[in-house]
Protein backbone atom coordinates (compact mmCIF):
# COMPACT_ATOMS: atom_id res chain seq x y z
CA UNK A 1 0.00 0.00 0.00
CA UNK A 2 1.34 3.46 -1.07
CA UNK A 3 1.87 5.60 2.21
CA UNK A 4 1.29 8.86 1.02
CA UNK A 5 1.65 11.97 2.92
CA UNK A 6 -1.05 13.82 5.62
CA UNK A 7 -1.34 17.68 4.98
CA UNK A 8 -3.38 20.26 6.83
CA UNK A 9 -5.23 23.24 5.64
CA UNK A 10 -3.20 25.51 2.94
CA UNK A 11 -1.27 28.22 4.76
CA UNK A 12 -2.17 30.78 2.46
CA UNK A 13 -4.38 31.48 -0.55
CA UNK A 14 -5.79 33.75 -2.54
CA UNK A 15 -7.25 35.30 -6.07
CA UNK A 16 -4.69 36.43 -8.71
CA UNK A 17 -5.63 38.95 -10.94
CA UNK A 18 -4.43 37.71 -14.28
CA UNK A 19 -6.72 40.33 -16.51
CA UNK A 20 -9.45 39.80 -19.13
CA UNK A 21 -11.51 40.56 -16.01
CA UNK A 22 -10.33 36.67 -15.06
CA UNK A 23 -9.21 35.64 -11.62
CA UNK A 24 -7.21 32.74 -10.79
CA UNK A 25 -7.66 31.17 -7.39
CA UNK A 26 -4.70 29.43 -5.74
CA UNK A 27 -3.88 27.91 -2.52
CA UNK A 28 -0.58 27.09 -0.84
CA UNK A 29 0.98 23.75 1.57
CA UNK A 30 3.44 22.62 3.33
CA UNK A 31 6.76 23.84 4.25
CA UNK A 32 6.70 27.92 3.40
CA UNK A 33 10.87 27.50 2.82
CA UNK A 34 10.53 24.42 1.05
CA UNK A 35 11.36 23.57 -2.42
CA UNK A 36 8.42 24.78 -4.67
CA UNK A 37 6.12 22.46 -6.55
CA UNK A 38 3.15 23.28 -8.96
CA UNK A 39 0.47 21.32 -9.28
CA UNK A 40 -1.33 21.45 -13.23
CA UNK A 41 -4.94 19.70 -12.54
CA UNK A 42 -6.48 17.78 -15.38
CA UNK A 43 -9.63 18.49 -17.08
CA UNK A 44 -9.63 20.54 -18.53
CA UNK A 45 -12.00 22.27 -16.62
CA UNK A 46 -11.62 20.22 -13.21
CA UNK A 47 -10.74 22.27 -11.09
CA UNK A 48 -7.62 21.35 -8.56
CA UNK A 49 -7.88 19.23 -5.36
CA UNK A 50 -6.36 18.92 -2.63
CA UNK A 51 -5.17 15.43 -2.57
CA UNK A 52 -2.89 16.19 -5.07
CA UNK A 53 -0.74 17.40 -1.85
CA UNK A 54 -0.85 14.29 -0.28
CA UNK A 55 2.24 12.62 -2.82
CA UNK A 56 4.87 15.70 -1.56
CA UNK A 57 6.45 16.03 1.86
CA UNK A 58 5.10 18.98 3.91
CA UNK A 59 8.50 19.37 5.56
CA UNK A 60 10.40 19.56 2.29
CA UNK A 61 7.91 20.97 -0.24
CA UNK A 62 5.99 24.26 -0.68
CA UNK A 63 2.90 22.71 -3.08
CA UNK A 64 1.59 25.67 -4.94
CA UNK A 65 -2.17 24.61 -6.48
CA UNK A 66 -4.14 26.62 -8.44
CA UNK A 67 -7.73 26.44 -9.98
CA UNK A 68 -7.32 27.00 -14.13
CA UNK A 69 -9.59 30.13 -15.72
CA UNK A 70 -13.48 29.61 -15.83
CA UNK A 71 -13.24 26.63 -13.22
CA UNK A 72 -12.91 25.79 -9.40
CA UNK A 73 -12.97 29.19 -7.03
CA UNK A 74 -11.80 30.95 -9.72
CA UNK A 75 -13.41 33.69 -11.69
CA UNK A 76 -15.67 33.91 -13.60
CA UNK A 77 -16.90 30.80 -13.60
CA UNK A 78 -17.06 28.80 -17.11
CA UNK A 79 -20.73 27.56 -16.02
CA UNK A 80 -22.42 30.66 -16.51
CA UNK A 81 -23.41 30.95 -20.16
CA UNK A 82 -22.38 35.12 -19.91
CA UNK A 83 -18.62 34.15 -19.42
CA UNK A 84 -16.38 35.16 -22.47
CA UNK A 85 -14.35 31.71 -23.39
CA UNK A 86 -12.44 33.77 -25.95
CA UNK A 87 -10.32 34.56 -22.94
CA UNK A 88 -10.15 31.11 -21.95
CA UNK A 89 -7.39 29.35 -23.69
CA UNK A 90 -3.90 27.19 -23.85
CA UNK A 91 -1.52 30.92 -24.10
CA UNK A 92 -4.12 32.24 -21.32
CA UNK A 93 -3.25 29.51 -18.80
CA UNK A 94 0.68 29.75 -19.37
CA UNK A 95 0.96 33.59 -18.76
CA UNK A 96 -1.54 32.80 -15.41
CA UNK A 97 1.25 30.13 -14.73
CA UNK A 98 3.86 32.86 -15.19
CA UNK A 99 2.41 35.32 -13.12
CA UNK A 100 2.10 33.00 -10.57
CA UNK A 101 5.44 32.11 -10.05
CA UNK A 102 6.28 35.86 -9.79
CA UNK A 103 3.51 36.85 -7.38
CA UNK A 104 4.64 34.27 -4.79
CA UNK A 105 7.97 35.26 -5.90
CA UNK A 106 9.41 31.96 -7.11
CA UNK A 107 12.53 31.06 -8.83
CA UNK A 108 12.26 27.82 -10.05
CA UNK A 109 9.45 25.25 -9.34
CA UNK A 110 8.87 21.44 -9.58
CA UNK A 111 6.07 20.83 -11.76
CA UNK A 112 3.34 18.09 -11.18
CA UNK A 113 0.72 16.78 -12.83
CA UNK A 114 -1.32 14.63 -15.56
CA UNK A 115 -3.23 14.20 -18.19
CA UNK A 116 -4.74 17.52 -19.28
CA UNK A 117 -2.44 18.90 -16.39
CA UNK A 118 0.19 16.81 -18.24
CA UNK A 119 -0.24 18.84 -21.37
CA UNK A 120 -0.05 21.87 -19.76
CA UNK A 121 3.03 21.68 -17.72
CA UNK A 122 4.86 20.16 -20.80
CA UNK A 123 3.69 23.46 -22.81
CA UNK A 124 5.18 25.69 -19.50
CA UNK A 125 7.91 24.39 -19.23
CA UNK A 126 8.70 24.42 -23.13
CA UNK A 127 8.31 27.82 -23.14
CA UNK A 128 9.97 28.42 -19.66
CA UNK A 129 12.58 26.52 -19.37
CA UNK A 130 14.91 28.24 -17.22
CA UNK A 131 11.84 28.06 -14.62
CA UNK A 132 11.54 24.34 -14.27
CA UNK A 133 13.98 22.32 -11.77
CA UNK A 134 12.02 19.32 -12.29
CA UNK A 135 8.77 17.18 -13.74
CA UNK A 136 6.77 14.19 -12.69
CA UNK A 137 3.88 13.54 -15.02
CA UNK A 138 1.13 10.55 -14.29
CA UNK A 139 -0.17 10.19 -16.89
CA UNK A 140 0.83 11.49 -20.30
CA UNK A 141 -0.71 13.58 -22.87
CA UNK A 142 0.09 16.17 -25.19
CA UNK A 143 -3.42 16.98 -26.43
CA UNK A 144 -2.62 16.32 -29.90
CA UNK A 145 -5.83 15.97 -32.31
CA UNK A 146 -5.38 12.49 -32.98
CA UNK A 147 -5.36 12.05 -29.03
CA UNK A 148 -8.68 14.10 -29.34
CA UNK A 149 -10.21 11.81 -31.47
CA UNK A 150 -9.12 8.72 -30.35
CA UNK A 151 -10.53 9.71 -26.77
CA UNK A 152 -14.72 10.90 -28.50
CA UNK A 153 -14.77 8.48 -31.29
CA UNK A 154 -12.03 6.06 -31.39
CA UNK A 155 -12.59 4.34 -28.53
CA UNK A 156 -15.94 4.08 -29.97
CA UNK A 157 -14.95 0.31 -30.83
CA UNK A 158 -14.75 -0.70 -27.58
CA UNK A 159 -17.65 1.21 -26.19
CA UNK A 160 -20.09 0.97 -28.23
CA UNK A 161 -23.32 1.41 -26.41
CA UNK A 162 -21.61 4.31 -24.05
CA UNK A 163 -20.14 6.07 -27.50
CA UNK A 164 -24.10 5.33 -29.28
CA UNK A 165 -25.26 7.01 -26.18
CA UNK A 166 -22.67 9.71 -25.99
CA UNK A 167 -23.22 10.38 -30.23
CA UNK A 168 -27.24 10.72 -29.49
CA UNK A 169 -26.65 13.84 -27.32
CA UNK A 170 -25.67 15.53 -30.94
CA UNK A 171 -28.60 14.46 -32.90
CA UNK A 172 -27.78 16.75 -35.79
CA UNK A 173 -23.75 15.45 -35.93
CA UNK A 174 -22.42 13.89 -39.21
CA UNK A 175 -19.79 12.15 -40.12
CA UNK A 176 -18.32 15.21 -41.44
CA UNK A 177 -18.90 17.20 -38.44
CA UNK A 178 -16.74 16.55 -35.36
CA UNK A 179 -18.74 15.32 -32.37
CA UNK A 180 -16.17 17.60 -30.21
CA UNK A 181 -16.89 20.54 -31.96
CA UNK A 182 -21.10 19.32 -32.09
CA UNK A 183 -20.90 19.43 -28.06
CA UNK A 184 -18.89 22.93 -27.92
CA UNK A 185 -21.62 24.39 -29.42
CA UNK A 186 -24.01 23.01 -27.62
CA UNK A 187 -22.37 24.29 -24.25
CA UNK A 188 -22.67 27.50 -25.87
CA UNK A 189 -26.47 27.18 -26.20
CA UNK A 190 -29.28 29.66 -24.42
CA UNK A 191 -31.25 27.23 -23.57
CA UNK A 192 -30.08 25.63 -19.74
CA UNK A 193 -31.69 22.72 -20.59
CA UNK A 194 -29.59 22.01 -23.71
CA UNK A 195 -26.54 22.74 -21.89
CA UNK A 196 -27.37 20.33 -18.97
CA UNK A 197 -28.35 17.79 -20.81
CA UNK A 198 -24.89 17.76 -23.22
CA UNK A 199 -22.97 18.05 -19.72
CA UNK A 200 -24.90 14.94 -18.36
CA UNK A 201 -24.07 13.18 -21.92
CA UNK A 202 -20.77 14.02 -22.00
CA UNK A 203 -19.60 13.09 -18.33
CA UNK A 204 -21.46 9.33 -18.61
CA UNK A 205 -19.12 9.22 -21.73
CA UNK A 206 -16.18 10.17 -19.39
CA UNK A 207 -17.33 7.53 -16.83
CA UNK A 208 -17.57 4.62 -19.43
CA UNK A 209 -14.19 5.35 -20.43
CA UNK A 210 -12.48 4.85 -16.80
CA UNK A 211 -15.04 2.52 -15.77
CA UNK A 212 -13.30 -0.69 -15.91
CA UNK A 213 -11.01 1.30 -13.02
CA UNK A 214 -13.39 1.93 -10.70
CA UNK A 215 -16.06 0.21 -8.37
CA UNK A 216 -19.06 -0.77 -10.05
CA UNK A 217 -21.05 2.02 -8.79
CA UNK A 218 -18.72 4.71 -9.19
CA UNK A 219 -19.45 7.92 -11.15
CA UNK A 220 -16.38 9.98 -10.87
CA UNK A 221 -17.55 12.68 -13.40
CA UNK A 222 -21.45 12.56 -13.35
CA UNK A 223 -21.56 12.85 -9.42
CA UNK A 224 -19.98 16.40 -9.59
CA UNK A 225 -22.22 19.28 -9.00
CA UNK A 226 -24.40 20.80 -11.28
CA UNK A 227 -21.82 23.52 -11.67
CA UNK A 228 -18.99 21.32 -12.16
CA UNK A 229 -20.36 19.49 -14.85
CA UNK A 230 -21.22 22.39 -16.78
CA UNK A 231 -18.05 24.60 -16.17
CA UNK A 232 -15.97 21.75 -16.95
CA UNK A 233 -17.59 20.04 -20.25
CA UNK A 234 -17.86 23.43 -21.30
CA UNK A 235 -13.85 23.99 -20.53
CA UNK A 236 -12.92 20.64 -22.27
CA UNK A 237 -14.99 21.08 -25.38
CA UNK A 238 -14.08 24.49 -26.06
CA UNK A 239 -10.23 23.19 -26.04
CA UNK A 240 -10.54 20.11 -27.64
CA UNK A 241 -12.75 21.56 -30.78
CA UNK A 242 -9.73 23.79 -30.46
CA UNK A 243 -7.09 21.21 -31.06
CA UNK A 244 -6.08 23.50 -27.66
CA UNK A 245 -4.59 25.50 -29.88
CA UNK A 246 -1.43 23.09 -30.50
CA UNK A 247 -0.63 22.12 -34.10
CA UNK A 248 -0.31 18.27 -34.46
CA UNK A 249 3.17 16.65 -32.66
CA UNK A 250 4.29 20.34 -31.43
CA UNK A 251 4.89 19.39 -27.77
CA UNK A 252 7.19 16.20 -29.24
CA UNK A 253 8.89 18.17 -31.67
CA UNK A 254 9.69 20.76 -29.30
CA UNK A 255 10.81 18.82 -26.80
CA UNK A 256 14.43 19.85 -26.92
CA UNK A 257 13.37 22.73 -25.01
CA UNK A 258 13.09 20.41 -21.40
CA UNK A 259 16.96 18.89 -22.45
CA UNK A 260 18.70 19.62 -18.84
CA UNK A 261 14.99 19.02 -16.85
CA UNK A 262 15.14 15.68 -15.33
CA UNK A 263 11.64 13.75 -15.53
CA UNK A 264 9.74 11.00 -14.37
CA UNK A 265 6.39 9.99 -16.47
CA UNK A 266 4.43 7.24 -14.80
CA UNK A 267 2.23 5.97 -16.76
CA UNK A 268 -0.47 2.98 -16.99
CA UNK A 269 -0.33 0.11 -19.53
CA UNK A 270 -4.02 -0.37 -19.36
CA UNK A 271 -4.56 3.50 -20.04
CA UNK A 272 -7.78 3.32 -22.40
CA UNK A 273 -8.27 7.25 -22.59
CA UNK A 274 -4.80 8.02 -23.05
CA UNK A 275 -3.17 4.50 -24.62
CA UNK A 276 0.91 4.51 -23.57
CA UNK A 277 1.97 5.21 -26.88
CA UNK A 278 2.07 8.81 -26.46
CA UNK A 279 4.47 8.56 -23.21
CA UNK A 280 6.71 6.27 -24.96
CA UNK A 281 6.90 8.83 -27.72
CA UNK A 282 7.78 11.65 -25.42
CA UNK A 283 10.52 9.42 -23.50
CA UNK A 284 12.46 8.59 -26.56
CA UNK A 285 12.21 12.43 -27.34
CA UNK A 286 13.09 14.18 -23.95
CA UNK A 287 16.74 12.87 -23.19
CA UNK A 288 16.17 13.53 -19.53
CA UNK A 289 13.11 11.66 -18.75
CA UNK A 290 12.56 8.77 -17.31
CA UNK A 291 9.62 6.03 -18.29
CA UNK A 292 7.67 3.80 -15.22
CA UNK A 293 5.37 1.56 -16.91
CA UNK A 294 2.80 -0.02 -14.50
CA UNK A 295 1.55 -3.22 -16.14
CA UNK A 296 -1.98 -3.42 -14.80
CA UNK A 297 -2.52 0.60 -13.91
CA UNK A 298 -4.86 2.50 -16.34
CA UNK A 299 -5.94 6.19 -16.45
CA UNK A 300 -6.26 6.70 -12.76
CA UNK A 301 -4.10 6.25 -10.61
CA UNK A 302 -3.96 3.22 -7.82
CA UNK A 303 -1.97 2.27 -5.42
CA UNK A 304 1.23 1.03 -7.63
CA UNK A 305 0.78 4.66 -9.71
CA UNK A 306 0.74 6.50 -6.35
CA UNK A 307 3.86 4.40 -4.91
CA UNK A 308 5.78 5.31 -8.10
CA UNK A 309 4.60 9.40 -8.05
CA UNK A 310 5.99 9.42 -4.15
CA UNK A 311 8.88 8.32 -4.68
CA UNK A 312 9.29 10.28 -7.46
CA UNK A 313 8.71 13.38 -5.99
CA UNK A 314 10.48 12.25 -2.72
CA UNK A 315 13.59 11.64 -5.42
CA UNK A 316 13.48 15.56 -6.23
CA UNK A 317 12.79 16.78 -2.82
CA UNK A 318 16.15 17.77 -1.95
Amino acid sequence: MANLYSHEEPYDQGMLDVGDENQVHWETYGNPDGKPALVAHGGPGAGCNPRSCQYFDPDRYRIVLFDQRGCGQSKPPASDPATDMSYNTTKCLLADMEQLRQHLDIDRWLLFGGSWGSTLLLAYAEQYSDRVSEIVISPVTTTRQSEIDWLYEGLSRFLPKAWEQFRAGVPDHNSDDNIVAAYARLMENSDSEVRIQAANRWCAWEDAVVSHETDEDEQPFSSGSLNWRLSFVRIASHYFSNGAWFDENQLLRNADQLTGIPGVLVHGRLDLAGPLKTAWELDRAWSDAELIIVDNSGHIDDESMRMHIREALDSFAD
